[in-house]
């Protein structure tokens, strides 16, 4: 199931890679349009900054902040021997961004513990890929299914994929938390399970 998982996930990567510019902005932009239709003034989102080939662009959580969406995005953290914990959470602040581990980009302190979750109206999630079931593939640490038990259970837990990651079944394990919809460029949300 790991080597499926691996193998998987190294194809799709390099898919996203030979997305050419113009086409990553395109889908940029029709993500943002598809998440702002997702939360109100007042609701408070978790969401996650993109980077590098990951779908969407940080003009999507602006987008929901300049319309008084409460925005929370990853802060990751490990454990000495670099076992990943579960995320906390900042509020975001573009110009605020600090480079961190992995790549990432993510609020200055202070930070909201992992429980913040709770309070979050929808969760959007990074995918590498997710299924018609819900069963998401995400980069293998475990960052978001250490986090997701936190959420109230009836919260939407929305992954963002490409349209072409959208698959009908990809690799599970007993741990994966399902996904209630997808949110890809060309199809809006879909609803998955």
């Amino acid at each position: 199931m790991v080597a499926a998982k691996s193998a998987l996930r190294a194809r799709l990567l390099a898919d996203r890679r030979a997305v050419p510019p113009q086409e990553r902005a395109a889908e940029a932009a029709a993500l943002a349009g598809h998440l702002e239709a997702l939360a109100g003034e007042g609701d408070t989102v978790c969401a996650y900054v993109p980077v590098g080939s990951e779908p969407g662009s940080p003009a999507m959580l602006a987008a929901l902040a300049r319309r008084g969406v409460r925005v929370l995005v990853p802060v990751v953290r490990t454990q000495d021997d670099g076992t990943p914990l579960a995320l906390w959470w900042g509020r975001y602040q573009p110009d605020s961004l600090t480079s961190a581990r992995f790549g990432l980009r993510e609020p200055p302190a202070p930070w909201l513990p992992p429980e913040t979750l709770a309070e979050a109206d929808v969760i959007v999630v990074p995918a590498v890929a997710v299924d018609r079931r819900g069963m998401r593939l995400g980069r293998g640490a475990g960052f978001y299914d250490r986090s997701l038990a936190f959420r109230r259970p009836q919260i939407s837990l929305v992954a963002v994929v490409r349209d072409a990651e959208l698959l009908d079944t990809v690799p599970a394990q007993p741990h994966d938390v399902p996904m209630t919809h997808a949110l890809t460029p060309g199809l809006g949300l879909v609803p998955l399970g």
